[in-house]
């Protein structure tokens, strides 16, 4: 059978290309290595919850465009991103506000106080040019909110210590003075009622789909059935690692069930003290404003990647990035294999990003 399109991977990407060149008469396969659709984004359900399988996932965007095209698929709800921080069993707001302030320094009041007291702690350690992710944090937000609501957390993140890490990691903290709780500032915000799964289940529903499919071994004997190839999946991986492999940060989780219909009150709760070995613990129901009889909570770990590891944060260094471009010359000289997608590109996606991109490919291919 020939087919006009082979989509490797039925991530947003892949699922998104997949949608808009089906509804243009193009005849596509998509093939996840997975036993599941809908890449990082799917979610499982356990006791009657939607439970991110792979980490949180609040789609939040600034594009009217895109809000109303995924509105176009499934209804979205009014979660809005809240996270706490648990610093040694004392809580505090994220991001960084006027909420935060009042409970870390004691007898500020006002966005004044609060400003004066930052602005003390920072000129108080006379840092230069900061050397390291340490100097800069400390440059930006003064020692107390660094030590207790970003030292310990990006050290887990990143699985070395705050000096050692580059600068440009932290090019900015941003500071509220204002009591708003909200993490993003993005106009559009929510979840879909009902998952994310109801979304893939749409844009995929008149499409020819095969899970459990190997791209590379797939491949071998049906490469004369497709005109091109959307190649979502790691760049390296692709070339065969001809340049070595581009590093990632990687993550697992613990997932468990309680017998109780409200664990920490919040889905996100970051851990931010370097004691703690898990980064944040995600409770799924609150999500979706869940009333079940139980709970569902993952503990995140933050950890080193190795081939055979899923990828989740590509490390953008200077070696990294002129690794990638290396790759990026071979893909563009291809003439059937098309690449996308954060691990075809080598880049840290919202899905609103995703999506954008996906739809320019859309723009170029299709019109």
């Amino acid at each position: 059978m020939k087919y006009d399109y082979l989509i490797v991977g039925s991530g947003l990407f892949g699922s998104v290309f997949a949608y808009e060149a089906t509804k243009r008469n193009k005849k596509c396969l998509v093939i996840d290595k997975r036993s599941h659709f809908g890449g990082n984004v799917y979610c499982e359900e356990i006791e009657g919850i939607n439970v991110h399988k792979y980490g949180a996932h609040i789609f939040h965007t600034k594009n009217k465009m895109i809000w109303d095209y995924v509105n176009n698929f499934v209804e979205f709800n009014n979660y809005i991103n809240s996270p706490v921080a648990n610093y040694k069993n004392s809580l505090y707001n994220l991001p960084f506000n006027m909420n935060t302030f009042c409970k870390i320094f004691e007898g500020v009041i006002t966005p004044q106080d609060a400003k004066k007291k930052i602005e003390e702690e920072i000129a108080k350690e006379n840092i230069g040019e900061p050397l390291n992710l340490e100097q800069q944090a400390i440059k930006l937000v003064g020692r107390t909110v660094y030590e207790k609501l970003v030292k310990g957390y990006t050290e887990k993140q990143w699985g070395r210590d705050c000096k050692e890490l580059p600068s440009f990691i932290i090019k900015r903290l941003p500071l509220r003075w204002t009591f708003d709780n909200n993490y993003f500032n993005d106009r559009y915000q929510g979840i879909p009622i009902g998952g994310y799964n109801k979304l893939f289940e749409k844009l995929l529903e008149n499409c020819e789909v095969k899970l459990n499919t190997n791209y590379f071994d797939f491949i071998k004997n049906t490469n004369d059935q497709f005109d091109k190839i959307i190649y979502t999946g790691a760049i390296d991986e692709f070339y065969n690692y001809e340049y070595g492999a581009l590093e990632y940060r990687s993550v697992y989780f613990e997932t468990e069930i309680l017998d109780t219909d409200n664990f920490q009150g919040n889905a996100v709760i970051n851990y931010t003290d370097r004691e703690t070995p898990y980064t944040r613990i995600i409770e799924h129901k609150h999500f979706e404003f869940g009333i079940q009889p139980k709970t569902v909570i993952s503990r995140e770990y933050s950890i080193e990647w190795e081939k055979g590891v899923e990828p989740y944060y590509p490390i953008n260094n200077e070696k990294n990035n002129s690794t990638y471009e290396k790759y990026k010359q071979l893909a563009e000289k291809e003439d059937k294999v098309i690449f996308g997608g954060r691990l075809g590109a080598y880049k840290y996606y919202d899905m609103d990003k995703v999506i954008e991109s996906a739809l320019e490919l859309v723009n170029k291919e299709l019109f």
